[in-house]
This record gives C-alpha cells, sequence and structure tokens, in this order.
C-alpha cells in the first residue's frame, strides 16, 4: 500500500495537529482517564477544532485515509487473545448471541423514536444516528440517503466517545478501583518479538485489512484482522502480538483522525449532538443492563461481563475492562463483532422503510 497524503493537506497543519493529539494522549494517561491515549487525543484535538484554533492558518487535520496504516494493528492484538481453550467455552454462549439479535434493533427502534420525538431531526438523520453501533458504516450509508451527515457524524462519535467515558468510570465508582486501560490493562503481552513474530503480525494486519475490505465485512478493516490474527493464533501459527507502543500510537491516530471531524461546527450544534446522543446512550445502557440480568445464569458468566458484551461501543475498552475484572475478554469481542454485524446489517435492510 502506497503512502500518499491527498492534495490539501497542510503537511505543518498535520504535523501540528498530530502533536496535539500525543500531547493529548499522555496528558490523560497521567490524569488515569479510560482508555487515555485515544480520549486524551480526541478531546485535545476536538477542543482545538472547536475553538477555531489556525496556527498555520488552517483549521487541524488529518488525513482519514492515513487510519488504515494504523487500525489493522488494534484488530491483531484483539484476535491474540483467541485460543484453542475459546472454543470450548464459546458453545456455552449461544443464549446471550441469540439474545443480541433481540437487543440490536429493539435499542436501535427505541434510539430513533427517542430522537424523533426531539422534532430536532429528519428521519433518515435520526434513523442512522440511532444504530448501536457501525460508525463509519451508517455514516456512509446516511449520506447516500440524504441525511445531515454533520450531524448523523456526530451522534455516532458522541455514542462511541460517551460510551467509553460512562462504562469505565461506572465499574471504577463500583469496584473502587479504576479498570480498563486506565487501570493498566492491556490486550498485549510484554515480549521479545523476533523478525519472524514481525513476520506474522505484519502479515495478519495487511492479510486482514484486504479480506475485510474485500469482503465488505462490518468495520472490515478492524474486523477483518481480528479473524486473520484469530486463525493465526487457534492454529497454532504464532503466539505474537503487537507491542504496547504499537497500540498507543494507534490509539492516537484514531483519537486525533475522531477530533478533526468537530471542526467547523457550530457549538450550538455540537450542544444538541451531545443531548440527544445522551439520550440514546441511556436507552442503550438501560437496556444492556437488563438483557445482562436476565442472561448471566444461562451462559455462566458474571452480569458484568455480559453487560459489557452488550453496552454499544468502545469494542477495545470494553474488552480492557472484562482482562481488569479477570472476565473473558474473547467473550465480550465476539459478541461486539456481531453487534456490529446486527447493526450495520439492520440499518440496510429497514433504511429504504423509513425513507418511503
Amino acid at each position: 500500500m502506497r503512502l500518499s497524503l491527498p492534495e490539501g493537506t497542510h503537511l505543518p497543519t498535520l504535523a501540528l495537529t498530530l502533536a496535539l493529539g500525543t500531547v493529548g494522549g499522555f496528558v490523560a494517561r497521567a490524569l488515569h482517564l479510560p482508555l487515555p491515549m485515544l480520549l486524551g487525543s480526541l478531546l485535545a484535538v476536538a477542543a482545538a477544532a472547536l475553538a477555531g484554533l489556525k496556527p498555520f492558518g488552517r483549521l487541524p487535520q488529518f488525513p482519514p485515509g492515513l487510519r488504515l496504516f494504523f487500525v489493522p494493528i488494534i484488530g491483531v492484538a484483539i484476535g491474540g487473545n483467541f485460543t484453542p481453550q475459546i472454543l470450548a467455552e464459546a458453545r456455552l454462549w449461544w443464549p446471550s448471541l441469540v439474545a443480541l439479535c433481540l437487543f440490536i434493533p429493539t435499542a436501535h427502534l427505541l434510539g430513533y423514536r427517542a430522537l424523533r420525538a426531539t422534532g430536532a431531526l429528519d428521519p433518515i438523520t435520526a434513523f442512522f444516528g440511532a444504530a448501536p453501533g457501525g460508525l463509519t458504516e451508517t455514516v456512509l450509508m446516511g449520506e447516500e440517503m440524504g441525511a445531515d451527515v454533520a450531524m448523523l457524524t456526530m451522534l455516532q462519535f458522541l455514542r462511541l466517545i460517551l460510551t467509553i467515558i460512562v462504562v469505565p468510570l461506572g465499574f471504577t465508582i463500583a469496584t473502587g478501583h479504576a479498570v480498563g486501560s486506565a487501570g493498566g490493562a492491556s490486550l498485549v503481552v510484554a515480549h521479545h518479538l523476533s523478525l519472524a513474530d514481525w513476520g506474522w503480525i505484519a502479515g495478519a494486519a495487511a492479510l486482514g485489512l484486504v479480506l475485510g475490505r474485500a469482503s465488505r465485512l462490518p468495520a472490515g478493516v478492524i474486523t477483518g484482522p481480528i479473524l486473520v490474527s484469530a486463525a493465526m493464533h487457534l492454529a497454532g501459527l504464532s503466539d505474537a502480538s503487537p507491542p504496547g507502543w504499537s497500540i498507543m500510537a494507534t490509539q492516537i491516530v484514531i483519537g486525533t483522525s475522531l477530533g478533526v471531524r468537530f471542526a467547523g461546527m457550530p457549538a450550538r450544534n455540537f450542544v444538541l449532538a451531545l443531548r440527544l446522543a445522551g439520550v440514546n446512550v441511556a436507552i442503550f445502557i438501560a437496556l444492556a443492563a437488563g438483557f445482562s440480568f436476565a442472561l448471566a445464569t444461562f451462559v455462566h458468566e458474571p452480569v458484568a461481563a455480559v453487560f459489557l458484551a452488550f453496552a454499544p461501543g468502545g469494542l477495545t475498552e470494553m474488552a480492557l475492562i472484562a482482562l481488569s475484572l479477570q472476565m473473558s475478554v474473547i467473550y465480550v469481542t465476539a459478541h461486539h463483532v456481531l453487534r456490529i454485524v446486527l447493526a450495520v446489517a439492520l440499518a440496510r435492510a429497514f433504511a429504504g422503510r423509513v425513507r418511503r
């Protein structure tokens, strides 16, 4: 894959934007915030964008295509948690996997009704803005069908952001100690990587990216590498996982690329999007809590693990919280992959009816 910057990219502005995101990530890490490198970089860049800062005469910028060189690393790291023992455990999960097929349309319908009841959104924007997963895919589908793209993008971004803030903080309050990445949890195990290990990691990332996009998997940039890495580890070909510094760098890139989306957005629109996303997330979290209490006994997992599996956002952070609490990371991850697939499939299936 050849690295080329899109026309109009201003290298000094790009470098300063990335530097701002990096500083924000390390500040958030020092403050022990959840998913600090992603959240800190996002908040720092978003704040600069909303404030209209133009140190080089340009708003913060970061070409979205650059993420393709980083995001697959997260997928390879998650796939590294798949082991042969997981296959034996998975047969006990079918009740919650089936229940997820009910949870997704119910959550989407309730969220859609709530957003429409405010009178602030047209039907298409409200429908795709209420989708409980598939950020990129729902924004693209909404754009094709005439949604308010700026508002839709903010609704989906804020759903993700609010979830990865509220859920870790809730568990921190409940347990009395930091959880997830704020508690030092990591999806990777530190060990020396040989040249062959680097080859397996790079191969899984590249092949996963190609297969994920070619097969049009929902969130294929990350789900493709997850599947390839999982197959590699289950087959015993390698036990290599990306080093911690590469995960941190990837989170900074993702957070920075999300933060620049706030550039040029009027403050009143941001406040409206924040309020609407808050309503949506509250519905999703309440519904996830209800499902978790109903299902825990049947899947032989703690209530907290089932809740994390159903929480609508932040696959990586939800998995890290499970790791902090010594719960099954793969149980949580498997449900989030299915959540994304179902959310995108249902949005695509019913969008035409909403437009009519």
